[in-house]
This record gives structure tokens, sequence and C-alpha cells, in this order.
């Protein structure tokens, strides 16, 4: 049974790359598609833990994009014109970046206990690896997609 799950998750995960590397710009719900099954197989998931899990990493990770968003709204976006700002506002520009680095690593170890105690302090290790290997494998695929494009 758990082969053909994986055969499956594996299938799917397949599938779901091809269309999402045939398009010109990724949708966001089928990267959302790839990210599960990829998570899934990794982590090894039973239907319990998937159901109480990935509510809890969404969340996680809406209110970490929307920390990401402000990050690049007040900082980032002004930092194009860091040479013209006085040395009192870059002092206030750099002070509320690291507001936000607190507020991400705050962030952090509240959605990761909480992930710890849902799935196992294992798999959320487990976790953080997939995370890492899912954002290669995406910019390996695009590098690849980008040289194919100049050839």
């Amino acid at each position: 049974m758990n082969k053909i799950l994986y055969i499956g998750l594996f299938l799917l995960m397949l599938m779901t790359s091809t269309v999402f590397y045939g398009q010109n710009k990724p949708d966001r719900s089928k990267l959302k598609a790839l990210k599960v099954a990829f998570f899934t197989e990794r982590l090894s998931l039973s239907a319990k833990e998937a159901e109480v899990f990935w509510p809890l990493y969404n969340e996680y990770e809406e209110k970490k994009e929307a920390l990401r968003e402000t990050e690049k709204k007040e900082i980032y976006e002004r930092l194009r014109s860091a040479e013209s700002i006085g040395e009192s506002e870059a002092q206030k520009l750099l002070e509320r970046y690291l507001e936000l680095e607190e507020q991400q690593e705050e962030l952090d170890k509240e959605y990761f206990s909480r992930i710890a105690r849902t799935i196992s302090a294992r798999k959320t290790l487990m976790m953080f690896r997939a995370e890492y290997e899912f954002r290669r494998q995406l910019i390996k695929r695009y590098s690849e997609k980008q040289a194919g494009r100049r050839n």
C-alpha cells in the first residue's frame, strides 16, 4: 500500500512539475501542489499527521509571507535610494530591519515548536531538509529552463 502511495505521489509531482515548468509564469497553486507532494513524500506523513500538519504549516507560511512583504515594502524598496538618505533615517531603517528579523525568528520558534509537537521533532528536522531540497530543485529546474531558452 505504501509503495502505491509513493508511486502516486511521485507521478503527481512529475505531472505537476511538467505543467508548472511548461508555463512562462509560475502559478502559486501549482507550486503549492508540488510542495505538498514533495513534503508528503519526504516526511512520510500519515493521513492523520497531514491533516494536522498542513493547516499549521500553511498558517506559518502565510505569516512568514506577510513579514517578507512588510520587509520588502519598508526596507528593500527604500534601499534603492540608500545613498540619498540621512544618517538618522538610515538608523531608523536599520532598527526596523532588525525588528522585522526578530519577528521572523519569533515566528519560526513558535511554529517550529508547534509543528514538532504535531508531527515529531525528527520529522520537523526532516521538514527543514525538505524545504532546502525543494528550493534547490526549483532553482535547478529554473536554471535549466533559462539555459534552454538561451540555446
